[in-house]
């Protein structure tokens, strides 16, 4: 008719404008009772619950945790806005028996309590505060705290059982805790192995364990010989660690001093049951060792170290996978071993590739010198001494202050009885070089040896790279050195060494010696620094050069540098403590026909180097020296 109508099911449908109001005037009125039974509570209360029941609960609590007895000395004061809390003060714990000894102090103690448990006569508390603790513990010669084995921690520690990776509990042991937090306290911690009592003061924690078979987490701060120290700590099976079996857990340490980090599975009383994650980084090592009160000779050369490894326990040690290793700037990768036999000497064994990497820093870092050092050799380096070590080392570049090799090939052995470095092979300006160190027993007070080799380097190129002064040979030439001492090696100087040292090369220029001038200079004076005459080079085609050193000497053996037309040839003594000269040379024509027209000139060379004196010897006319 002009109309449509509506649909019925329209019609059945109500307007949320109608119905939302009685919804609001229902949810009000549950808000409101439920409001008003809270308050209601909150003010009866005190006249329900009896404080001498929250504080005889709490007592309970405290001596059913710690298998000790909890004393009370301070009035308690009970709170129940906004929630249900009571607050002790001048707690003390002591032992049941014996001679009571004394666990620790708390000089205030505040918890929740379960206001509907308290009204019908039981308490239950959880949310702990612990402020100014004072705790005394004593750790056994097995790693272990001494826990009582009477207190409810120390029974759900000793039944704990593992399944699954997981931490097992019955239910009669699986305590509620909660939240504990920590105000200030102080730790004593007693060390049966080494003797020592270890002190922690101005300690703040913050721990989460819900329940005893619940994981944990707990965040630690306190201060120790002066270093702040964090640790954060996590586990699902915090009762299998704290009773000495093998669980999984997060560990971090931070301090300026050093930081570190641990993932993985462990034992806290058998470290040899090891396996995961491990990341250490010490950026200064010599004030850790100070902080510590320890002591490594040599070691303030190596100021930085830092590791990351997968770790896992092998026969009486560890093995380090995928090992990436830093030390003063300079990066390794590899793998490590270390190991402790029963009876033996422990042993640190690996290979390991540097980008680059300075040897000195390497020398400090093993402190080579320590090895099997006798109880009475000076210095002292403590355990170190007693460390074996067997390394293969591999370096795109390596500092040899103040030289640099590339491509270095080395390995580090020290035994009970000696200790040795060699570098197998290296590319040293252009040639190649070999070296070999070797110390003797003790702390090296049986003395050592060097040798050393390199062939085919560019010596000119080094000579001008350094700025070395005086006539040095500028040619590619060979060098082999070999020193010994019977000194310990932390004690000898270059005045303490004994050996031969040798030069030969081809072509190459002697520069600084000029002698045409030398001679003519020679004919009309008696004596002449080198250098007023020399401003040109000797080319030579033949260098040859030996000396044996002792007593802070060179004794120089016959040296020939053979040019076109003259030769020069040197021997004497070259006082190098005091570097000063005492040589005997001659110039003299290298084809013995031609002597006629470059006969012999006989010298003396004198003053110091690098600028000596030259002062001619007189000759006859058959050429003797008058």
């Amino acid at each position: 008719m002009g109309t449509s109508r509506q649909p019925r099911w329209r019609k059945k449908i109500r307007p949320v404008s109608r119905w939302l109001p009685g919804f609001a005037r229902l949810a009000t009125i549950v808000l409101l009772v439920a409001l008003s039974i809270f308050v209601a509570l909150r003010v009866a209360a005190p006249y329900l619950i009896s404080t001498s029941l929250v504080r005889s609960g709490i007592e309970d609590v405290l001596s059913k945790w710690t298998g000790y007895q909890a004393e009370i000395a301070g009035r308690p004061v009970v709170e129940f806005w906004p929630t249900p809390r009571i607050t002790l003060s001048q707690v003390s714990i002591r032992q049941k028996s014996g001679d009571k000894r004394l666990l620790g102090t708390i000089e205030g103690l505040s918890a929740e309590f379960n206001l509907i448990d308290a009204i019908r006569g039981r308490t239950s508390f959880h949310e702990f505060h612990l402020l100014r603790p004072n705790l005394q513990l004593t750790r056994e010669t097995s790693g272990m705290i001494d826990w009582t084995n009477e207190g409810l921690l120390a029974k759900a520690i000793t039944e704990v059982r593992e399944e699954g990776g997981k931490q097992v509990l019955e239910k009669n042991l699986d305590a509620k805790i909660g939240a504990i937090t920590v105000e200030d306290g102080t730790l004593d911690v007693a060390d049966v192995g080494s003797g020592k009592t270890y002190r922690f003061e101005g300690v703040m924690a913050d721990v989460s364990w819900r329940r005893l078979s619940s994981p944990i987490t707990a965040v630690l701060i306190a201060r120790t010989s002066g270093q702040d120290l964090k640790l954060d700590f996590s586990s699902r099976s915090p009762l299998l660690i704290f009773g000495g079996k093998s669980a999984e857990f997060t560990a971090s340490l931070t301090s300026k001093l050093l930081t570190a980090r641990f993932v993985g599975v462990a034992n806290i009383s058998r470290l040899f049951d090891l396996s995961g994650n491990l990341a250490l980084n010490i950026p200064d090592l010599p004030a850790l060792l100070t902080w510590a009160d320890r002591s490594l000779p040599g070691i303030a050369n190596l100021k930085a170290f830092s590791i990351e490894t997968d770790v896992a326990s092998a026969a009486n040690g560890f093995r380090f996978n995928t090992v990436s290793l830093g030390m003063n700037g300079a990066n390794a990768t590899g793998v490590m071993d270390v190991s402790f036999p029963p009876g033996k000497r422990a042993k640190l064994g690996g290979t390991l590739a540097f980008d680059q990497i300075n040897f000195r820093s390497l020398f400090d870092a093993f402190v080579l010198r320590l090895a099997a050092g006798e109880a009475s050799a000076t210095p002292t380096g403590g355990a170190l001494q007693k460390l074996d070590l067997d390394l293969r080392l591999s370096a795109k570049q390596a500092q040899v202050d103040p030289f640099t090799l590339s491509d270095v090939g080395a390995s580090i052995i020290v035994s009970s009885n000696e200790a040795k470095f060699d570098i197998g092979d290296s590319e040293f300006e252009g040639g190649t070089l070999t070296a070999h160190l070797e110390a003797m027993r003790g702390d090296f007070d049986g003395g050592g040896r060097l040798q050393l080799s390199i062939r085919g380097a560019d010596f000119g190129g080094l000579i001008e790279r350094l700025q070395l002064k005086g006539p040095l040979p500028l040619s590619t030439g060979s060098l082999d050195l070999s020193m010994r001492t019977v000194l310990p090696l932390w004690k000898a100087s270059l005045s303490d060494v004994t050996g031969r040292i040798s030069f030969h090369a081809a072509s190459g220029t002697l520069p600084g010696f000029d002698a045409e001038a030398v001679r003519r200079e020679a004919a009309r004076t008696d004596f002449f620094p080198l250098s007023a005459v020399s401003h040109s080079g000797f080319a030579f085609d033949r260098f040859d050069f030996t000396a044996d050193i002792a007593d802070g000497a060179a004794e120089v053996h016959g040296a020939r540098i053979e040019g076109a037309r003259e030769t020069l040839v040197l021997s004497g003594v070259i006082p190098y403590r005091s570097a000063g000269l005492a040589l005997s040379g001659s110039i003299e024509a290298t084809d013995p026909t031609q002597a006629n027209s470059l006969p012999p000139l006989p010298f003396f060379v004198g003053g110091s180097w690098p600028d000596p004196v030259i002062s001619p010897a007189p000759v006859t006319q058959q050429g003797a020296t008058r």
